[in-house]
């Protein structure tokens, strides 16, 4: 195939023109670039939804069940039933309310869970998130309590201070309704990473629970476990239909403005940042234009030597097509490479700028996430060499329309 070899040759040749091999080089390197940062971009995109999702999941349940009333009064019978439902590994009971925590000066407002230490290690990951004391610390009658870090930061409470929570259930006493108010003992700290329930989160037991919010035996609900969080949507409607008298929720209904956040911008970056592909691509087209205009005389004596329009026309589309590969294939490696070291690289940059991208009272997350998965990147390769495969047609087809007689009359 001499088209391919002299496709090839005129890449490597030098040109008498050399803003030519200057505009040429400015093409391999845009689409290089775009590549790069859309490989980068949705790498990062996978990452935070992938944290996102293992740092709610990690402190909620995948299903849970409650009444219609928002108390679940059997609940001992609706967590046998459900544990029993195919994929569920574990049920645990809890008790959801809210109220203001003080220690000294500091006021903070805060969402009490109680819970079941013996069962509360099934269903999440709170026992592997504690960072001081141990679940089993929270013993029934004991009035102990368990802190996420940023919250007991804020309070000034270590273990072992004791903290006063006040609940908006009232007192009826001769001077009036008055807020009731318990005094609890810090017996541990965790950290989630996720600033929600490190800011805003006190667990306590759930016996402790039901008498501060006088709920008697009833809970608030029961959270289930399941082996795959996939099956959630299935389980949940599952056990709708064996038990229509609770009310049945997963992790995908109560938690869809995240998930749906990172997926629209993931979409909607993955446009944009293809728009900017495209244009470095069809930077290939004033390029190769340039490149047939400089070789009109080559291009005539092939022409007069037997070879035909379409052979012309192979020899440029070789030649911008290479281009293109060059460019896609750096772009590919340098994209994957940074990708795959963003946990390394951002806090240099971060260091030596002196500034926090992800600041953790403000994000979700507060360090750069990153997921590479192959299905990106082959996608962004081939949009990539399609496009850069399209920006050489015209040009081509221009060359191989190129009369011999009138391009040789002034050689």
């Amino acid at each position: 195939m001499y088209e391919l070899m002299i496709g090839l040759r005129y890449i490597r040749a030098k040109r008498r023109n050399s803003f030519i091999s200057f505009i040429s080089m400015i093409s391999i390197v845009g689409i290089a670039l775009g590549v790069a940062a859309l490989i980068i971009v949705l790498s990062v995109m996978n990452g935070f939804q992938q944290e996102v999702r293992t740092r709610i999941l990690g402190m909620a349940a995948h299903v849970t069940l409650t009444g219609p009333t928002g108390q679940l009064e059997n609940w001992q019978t609706v967590s046998a039933r459900a544990g029993k439902a195919e994929h569920v590994r574990a049920v645990a009971p809890y008790v959801n309310g809210q109220g203001l925590m003080t220690n000294g000066e500091q006021v903070k407002g805060v969402l009490v869970r109680g819970i079941d230490p013996a069962l509360e290690s099934g269903v999440n990951e709170v026992a592997d998130k504690l960072i001081a004391g141990r679940l089993d610390r929270l013993a029934p009658g004991e009035f102990g309590m368990i802190l996420g870090w940023h919250l007991a930061a804020n309070l000034g409470a270590r273990p072992g201070d004791k903290v006063t929570l006040i609940t908006p259930q009232g007192q009826v006493t001769p001077a009036g309704m008055v807020p009731r108010l318990k005094q609890f003992t810090v017996v541990g700290i965790f950290r989630a990473d996720y600033y929600p329930y490190d800011s805003g989160l006190a667990l306590l037991h759930l016996q402790d629970a039901q008498r501060l919010f006088r709920m008697g035996d009833t809970v608030s609900g029961a959270r289930v476990k399941l082996d795959d969080l996939n099956n959630a949507r299935a389980v949940g409607a599952n056990l709708s239909r064996q038990m229509p008298n609770v009310l049945v929720s997963d992790w995908t209904q109560e938690n869809p403005s995240y998930f749906r956040a990172v997926e629209i911008e993931k979409r909607m970056m993955f446009i944009i940042l293809t728009l900017i592909v495209a244009v470095a691509a069809f930077n290939l087209v004033s390029t190769l234009v340039m490149v047939v205009t400089d070789k009109q005389a080559d291009i005539a004596i092939l022409r007069t030597l037997g070879a035909t329009p379409g052979s012309i026309m192979k020899i440029f589309m070789i030649q911008g097509a290479v281009s293109g590969c060059i460019g896609t294939l750096s772009g590919v490696v340098g994209g994957v490479l940074v990708a795959l070291n963003l946990n390394v690289i951002v806090p240099a940059i971060e260091q030596f700028f002196g500034a926090r991208f992800l600041p953790s009272d403000v994000y979700l997350i507060s360090e750069m996430p990153s997921k590479v998965l192959f299905g990106d990147v082959s996608s962004i390769g081939l949009i990539a060499l399609l496009l850069a495969f399209s920006a050489t047609l015209y040009p081509s087809w221009r060359a191989s329309r190129i009369n011999p007689a009138e391009a040789l009359r002034y050689e």
